[in-house]
């Protein structure tokens, strides 16, 4: 069975097709008597614009992509939630790719050929350099989020990881830990993410008068719980002396409190831990985690405002803006 189609809401509104075009395609000379007569017959007859057909008429298709490492971390489940509800506002739909932080799976998603199906992009790298993104993709607008540098030709939307991490480390600091190690960074290439946290936990230590001890430093084999509660284990076979760790997102976090609990060691009486993204899991965990918290929704709304003028035909220098983040002192870590 078919859908309704376009001549279909002419015929339920009264009037001519290039009428119900012209409210499609959000012509601005339309009354709005008129706009109301013809929406009221879209919302009736559930029509939706073909996408092709949009393409041809406006140059766009409504769509967007929402490209990210993988959805199963919960940071970025979250960040597709906002995103998906953010967009509608703009009155455009999501589409998500993951790239399993590969620079294989990077480079695959800036040759595809979705630039006939998306008006634009908002991407966070992991693997690939500013530059090569800057080389890669002129043929749509994208937007960038995260912590790896944008090309001047390019826009992007973060936090200030830097601070950030200073401040949670500081936090730590003021409730009289000293002996402050940090959780789940790469062991070998990192990402500019653990890059920018180790080095604003470095400085909030250094600030302080305390050494930073490469031996207080535990590397996880990958983004997940599982994986942090291997790495602390061992790092606590191996004579790891911590009052505090700062972790360098939630899921390590999760499995640093694990890894703790199995040895009899008590957070935060023993062993202070603090988390980053605040994600709904950080809430509920037991004890409920001190965490960074960025801005999810802001990071969203500005990412989304400036590729939509990219979108509508902005072709200036990028645009690097900085989002709101605060820290959420909780159970693990209180002050």
């Amino acid at each position: 069975m078919r859908g309704p189609r376009l001549q279909d809401v002419a015929e339920r509104a009264g009037v001519s097709m290039k009428t119900v075009s012209n409210v499609v395609r959000d012509y601005p000379h339309v009354s709005p008597q008129m706009r109301a007569r013809v929406q009221q017959a879209i919302d009736e007859l559930g029509y939706r614009p073909n996408v092709v057909a949009r393409r041809l008429a406006t140059g766009r298709t409504g769509f967007i992509a929402l490209a990210f490492a993988d959805v199963a971390i919960p940071y970025f489940a979250e960040l597709s939630r906002a995103t998906s509800r953010a967009a509608a506002v703009f009155e455009y739909r999501v589409l998500l790719e993951e790239t399993d932080a590969t620079l294989e799976g990077e480079r695959a998603l800036m040759a595809s050929s979705e630039a006939g199906l998306i008006d634009g992009m908002i991407f966070q790298p992991s693997a690939m350099s500013s530059a090569e993104i800057a080389r890669h993709r002129i043929d749509i607008p994208i937007v960038l989020l995260g912590e790896t540098p944008a090309p001047l030709t390019i826009d992007r939307v973060m936090i200030d990881n830097v601070a950030a991490a200073r401040e949670i480390t500081q936090h730590l600091i003021a409730s009289g830990r000293r002996r402050i190690g940090f959780v789940g960074h790469e062991a070998s290439s990192l990402t500019e993410t653990s890059r920018q946290r180790l080095l604003g936990y470095q400085e909030a230590l250094q600030e302080a008068g305390i050494a930073a001890d490469p031996a207080r430093l535990v590397a996880s084999g990958a983004v997940a719980a599982a994986e942090a509660v291997d790495a602390v284990r061992e790092a606590l076979d191996g004579g790891l002396d911590v009052d505090a760790l700062v972790c360098r997102d939630d899921l390590a976090a999760i499995g640093t409190l694990r890894a703790l609990q199995e040895r009899g060691i008590r957070v935060p009486e023993d062993v202070a831990v603090t988390g980053w993204d605040d994600t709904r899991l950080s809430a509920v965990t037991f004890p409920s985690l001190t965490t960074v918290s960025p801005d999810i929704d802001t990071i969203v709304s500005r990412a989304l405002a400036l590729l939509d003028e990219r979108i509508r035909g902005y072709d200036g220098v990028g645009r690097h803006e900085i989002a709101p983040h605060r820290i959420v002192v909780r159970e693990s870590a209180p002050a």
